[in-house]
């Protein structure tokens, strides 16, 4: 049974793992190799990591006990990060997440969610309710990247 709690500071390795893994497994169906180990980089500081998860302090999917994906959901609506750990893809922890996200913006009575989503993440958005509202190039550490502007208004 998938669980979903709130994020806790000692997350935010575990976290990276999740981010960079799925990232260099999943995404690079749709990205080249170049632009995979940008978005997900090597050389990452992790200070730097810590502060993002902290900052965006997202909730936190585990089954069994591991932690299996998380995303958060900002004061705006935004959807910042969506991972869900490569082994865990299809085995409904991106459905249980999103359900959440969902419950939370009605609770907190956000009316337009928004998210910058990849190639590789639209289908899954667009199977609860999100629309393009604009495609767009991003760069990241050099690279230029595709990805789309996603709104759902409740």
């Amino acid at each position: 049974m998938i669980t979903i709690r709130h994020y806790q500071s000692w997350d935010a390795p575990e976290l990276w793992n999740i981010f960079y893994h799925t990232i260099r497994h999943i995404n690079r169906r749709d990205y080249s190799q170049a632009q995979v180990c940008a978005w997900a980089s090597d050389h990452l500081d992790p200070a730097l990591w810590q502060q993002k998860m902290d900052d965006i302090s997202p909730y936190i999917a585990e089954l069994e006990g591991r932690v299996v994906g998380y995303a958060d959901l900002q004061t705006d609506g935004l959807i910042d990060h969506f991972f869900c750990h490569y082994q865990y893809q299809g085995r409904c922890v991106g459905g249980q997440l999103m359900e959440h996200i969902f419950a939370q913006s009605k609770a907190r009575s956000i009316n337009r969610l928004h998210s910058e989503v990849s190639i590789t993440a639209r289908p899954f958005y667009q199977r609860f309710g999100f629309v393009v509202n604009r495609e767009q190039m991003v760069e990241i550490r050099g690279a230029r990247l595709k990805n789309f502007v996603m709104d759902k208004f409740n």
